[in-house]
């Protein structure tokens, strides 16, 4: 069981029809596409922000004074009964909104990927060394075919 706490900070995320229920399925086919995924019940929290808390965010607890698309924020392991929180996710409005933009997508499938790499992050996936990233990249494009999403990261393999 996957429990999701989606906080709309910016009413702007509600342009897309259904948000809520866009970032739970990103969530699923990230569980559904990753060997790291966790079993047994599992919270996340997912806020859906503007630049500007991002950017506080992620000045304070990452030392860049800027804004940025996705943070994710994993919970320390505990080994208690019930459901297990996974940590927090951030996702930035004006920078996803841009980013989707230059790259020619659409606001809903650049967030599926955002909250997917989000997930990936909380499971212990990274992108700090190219063999890391590249399996992590994998299971994203996994993840977001699931969802009938393209490959983003085709255009940067040509």
């Amino acid at each position: 069981m996957i429990e999701l706490d989606v906080l709309v900070e910016h009413e702007g995320w509600r342009a897309l029809p259904d948000v809520e229920g866009l970032a739970l399925r990103a969530v699923e086919a990230a569980f559904a596409a990753s060997p790291l995924a966790p079993k047994g019940p599992v919270e996340i929290s997912l806020m859906l922000a503007d630049d500007a808390a991002v950017r506080d965010l992620n000045r304070e607890w990452r030392g860049q004074d800027k804004p940025t698309n996705v943070l994710s924020f994993p919970a320390p392991a505990l080994d208690v009964p019930g459901i297990r929180p996974l940590g927090d996710i951030a996702l930035a409005l004006e920078t996803v909104t841009r980013e989707a933009e230059a790259e020619e997508k659409t606001l809903a499938d650049h967030a599926l990927h955002l909250v997917v790499h989000g997930c990936l992050h909380l499971f212990g996936h990274d992108h700090d060394t190219p063999e890391a990233a590249g399996a992590m990249e994998a299971v994203e494009i996994d993840a977001l075919a699931r969802l009938g999403v393209a490959n983003p990261y085709r255009d940067m393999a040509a």
